[in-house]
């Protein structure tokens, strides 16, 4: 056992079993860079190329169209009330599920991850079961002039059904390694419920929070499955944004279709590059919490 760790560190090295050489190192780096390249990189190029054929004067156009701007507000609506909607339930789901054992607990961890099991069509389809016209609510809704599908509260209500994991699923192990000392501080020099929460438990989450917000924005904006059911592909008024790519693409309208298509994909690189940043900021804060 002397002998062992009185040799070299590279000697070691060289005698770990766990040690691979260089060459094949570079060898799965290679393949891995070249999957990605040809999975994601190349698509992704394709996208903008395309959407800049017929140059930079039909690209602005192509965005300018009054139906290709009717699908961005509604996109940008829906993600602006779906978003802060499934924060807000985030946020409170993970604080129950981490900060309190409660009957149930695990039945609402699984609700939570419900969606990512269920196809997105499946939900479109049961919101078309609730609230269509021949469905269980539809006509009740209807004869009080309430429409839910076919109109923006059935894209929101999808796009909710698809979101809902992703606020709460980056909170809760976020939570639950913090632990509960800085709230259990907080409460022995007098602070109430709300302050403990607002003052301790959010400003240590924050950069796991907006982490969470930023994907479950990307997701709302790029939803097709579920909103394409509910939505009714009313020109101009139900089209979102992947829904307008999609009939315009099928139209043979491709300076458009790729135009529109370009808008997700800056979306995504926008995303990956604050992705990047929060998850930097968040190890800083990590390992500042440890420190102290």
């Amino acid at each position: 056992m002397a002998d062992r760790l009185a040799m070299p560190a590279a000697a070691r090295r060289r005698g770990s079993p766990v040690a691979e050489p260089r060459g094949l190192k570079w060898a799965l780096t290679a393949v891995a860079l070249l999957v990605l390249g040809v999975l994601l990189l190349l698509p992704l190029a394709v996208v903008f190329v395309e959407a800049l054929r017929g140059g930079v004067g039909a690209y602005v156009a192509s965005l300018l169209d009054p139906e290709a701007r009717a699908a961005i507000r509604l996109t940008l609506l829906v993600a602006a009330i779906a978003v802060p909607l499934n924060a807000v339930f985030g946020v409170a789901a993970a604080w129950a599920v981490a900060k309190f054992e409660f009957r149930g607990k695990s039945l609402l961890v699984t609700l939570i991850d419900l969606p990512f099991s269920v196809s997105p069509v499946i939900a479109g389809m049961v919101y078309l079961l609730l609230f269509g016209a021949q469905g269980y609510l539809g006509p009740f809704l209807q004869s009080r002039g309430i429409q839910v599908v076919f109109a923006v509260p059935g894209i929101v209500l999808a796009t909710l059904f698809v979101t809902v994991p992703f606020v709460a699923r980056e909170l809760v192990p976020l939570m639950q390694e913090l632990g509960n000392e800085d709230e259990e501080a907080a409460l022995t020099l007098g602070a109430r419920g709300w302050q403990v929460f607002a003052l301790v438990t959010l400003p240590n989450v924050r950069w796991g929070l907006l982490y969470g917000v930023l994907l479950c924005n990307a997701r709302a904006m790029g939803e097709f499955g579920a909103a394409s059911v509910v939505s009714g592909h009313i020109r101009g008024q139900t089209n979102t944004v992947p829904l307008q790519v999609e009939v315009l693409y099928n139209e043979y309208n491709w300076v458009a279709a790729f135009a529109l298509a370009s808008l997700l994909a800056l979306l995504s690189l926008v995303t990956l590059v604050i992705k990047a940043v929060l998850e930097r900021r968040d190890v800083v804060s990590k390992a500042g919490h440890v420190a102290r």
